[in-house]
């Protein structure tokens, strides 16, 4: 094997690497150069190659499943699985975090490396090792803690410890700030500062392109599994030239233009009381009356916490939480949507945060996900029409420009940001006269998010309702007419579209009740 010279400043080099899946070329003469100590980020739109190219360097897909050659610390790399990377000193942190709930934060420490002597676990010597991992992250917790009892921004933070407890020299991270708020992933960021300063080099996939600016050293851009090229950070390097690089051309505008033709009330909502599932006392939605009309697209803006899906979902069939009192009505008829079909029938459709757990049955092929909540669309007396799920199904994979060779494939083949579109395509064949999307560009490229945002307006230009739910203040601002801010379960305010600013949600998202008529007043 010939790999040629090698430039003692790399840790990593990936040259010429090819991967096939059935039917689709994955990453073709795909290149890569990490320079030891650096922060190296990898982007691209959903599909591009950027989580499989991750898989091919930490064994997931082991050696001889690909072609090419790969360097690390200057010898050849054949990694034949995730153990022997690990070895070698290679932690990837995946965006669906490995952390097994119900055990403590040391037993997934060292979850397959446990402290043990003839086969007895040494607990106190393994509690004291991970208190001294756990601080090295900032992480201040009982190490006895379940796993299940952190938030999504602490269970991040436990597997970056696991992985220093390992000697890491290369740290993967893919997606690692996508399901945080802003002040967790500014807690992250600062972590993968430490570990630069320590001298450990990180590889971070990530579609927010603003924290790419504030933490990258050098970016490696792929499209539909090639390299673009790779770029030193510098002034001159910002988000619209890297945009360019992922989509092949330039957006003009982060958001579709739009002229909206806004109709009447259509859906409404007065009084909805919600309490907490687990515990009663708490309540999650506090007298909050909302309403949609026809062709208008409603934001909802709040800090993590706010109560935001949780309104949502038990507004959608009562799917969460313990309804107290409240009333919903559409086209001036209440509804009584006491179950998730009662609200599909209704023309109600939720597409959820999670898709993963809450959205998609990763059992299924995308056919059988596309036509799973509307059977009766391809049934003729009431027997499935299997040449009609198929034709519905290509009809919505070319429309949403879903990234298969074919909708018999499994949805869990599909990257995060065609998942997503397979579940909007779900709901859309529906026909929803409202239609409820939480967080719908969570981990997704901007190409995508760009295709979305069109059909948002596509839907609204038809006279549908959308309300949309994002943690971005940019996205809110930039696709709603209306804007309503929840805080502690409340609303607290709501903006026209003209009147709407950071500054002006930003008070009404961290107002109390009590505060609520003052704010307002200032707004």
């Amino acid at each position: 094997m010939n790999l040629g010279k090698h430039d003692m400043n790399t840790l990593l080099e990936m040259r010429n690497i090819k991967k096939e899946f059935p039917g689709v070329i994955a990453l073709d003469n795909v290149s890569l150069k990490v320079q030891a100590g650096e922060v190296h980020a990898i982007c691209g739109e959903n599909g591009a190659g950027k989580s499989t190219l991750m898989g091919v360097l930490s064994g997931v897909h082991p050696h001889g499943s690909y072609c090419g050659e790969i360097l690390f610390q200057g010898e050849p790399a054949a990694f034949r699985n995730i153990r022997a990377s690990e070895k070698a000193g290679i932690a990837i942190i995946h965006q669906e975090l490995a952390l097994v709930p119900e055990l403590s934060i040391t037993e997934n420490l060292f979850l397959g490396h446990e402290l043990a002597r003839r086969g007895v676990i040494h607990w106190e010597k393994a509690r004291s090792l991970a208190r001294k991992l756990m601080s090295s992250v900032g992480l201040n917790e009982d190490p006895d803690t379940a796993v299940k009892h952190l938030g999504v921004g602490r269970q991040q933070l436990v597997e970056i410890a696991k992985a220093l407890g390992k000697d890491v020299k290369l740290l993967i991270l893919d997606e690692p700030t996508a399901a945080l708020n802003e002040t967790d992933s500014e807690h992250l960021l600062g972590i993968l500062r430490g570990l630069r300063q320590k001298g450990i080099t990180c590889i971070i996939i990530s579609h927010k392109l603003n924290e790419i600016r504030e933490i990258a050293d050098s970016i490696t851009i792929l499209r539909d599994g090639h390299t673009v090229e790779t770029l030193r950070m510098n002034e001159s390097v910002d988000e619209d030239r890297i945009i360019r690089g992922m989509v092949g051309r330039p957006l003009g505008t982060r958001f579709p233009e739009r002229k909206a033709k806004i109709g009447q009330v259509f859906f409404q909502v007065s009084d909805w009381t919600v309490r907490h599932p687990q515990v009663p006392e708490r309540l999650l939605c506090k007298a909050i009356g909302f309403n949609v009309r026809r062709g208008e697209v409603v934001g909802f803006a709040g800090l993590m916490g706010a109560g935001r899906t949780e309104l949502v979902r038990s507004v959608f069939g009562k799917s969460y939480g313990i309804y107290e009192r409240g009333k919903i009505f559409k086209n001036g008829q209440e509804l009584n949507l006491n179950s998730v079909i009662d609200a599909v029938r209704a023309g109600i459709a939720y597409v959820p945060e999670d898709r993963k757990t809450l959205g998609l049955n990763l059992l299924d092929s995308i056919k059988a996900t596309i036509v799973s909540a509307n059977l009766h669309g391809i049934a003729r007396a009431c027997v499935l029409d299997h040449d009609r799920e198929t034709a519905v199904a290509e009809q919505y994979r070319r429309s949403l420009r879903i990234k298969t060779p074919g909708v018999n494939a499994g949805v869990a083949t599909l990257s995060g940001g065609n998942q997503q579109k397979a579940v909007l395509g779900k709901w859309l064949f529906t026909e929803p006269d409202l239609l409820i999307l939480d967080e719908p560009t969570r981990g997704i490229d901007v190409g995508s998010k760009f295709e979305i945002y069109n059909l948002i307006n596509e839907l609204a230009a038809a006279g549908k309702g959308v309300v949309v739910i994002s943690s971005e203040l940019p996205e809110v601002l930039g696709l709603s007419d209306r804007i309503y801010a929840i805080c502690e379960g409340a609303v607290t305010g709501v903006l026209d579209r003209a009147e709407a600013s950071p500054e002006k949600l930003m008070k009404l998202m961290t107002a109390t009740r009590l505060q609520q008529k003052k704010v307002m007043e200032e707004a």
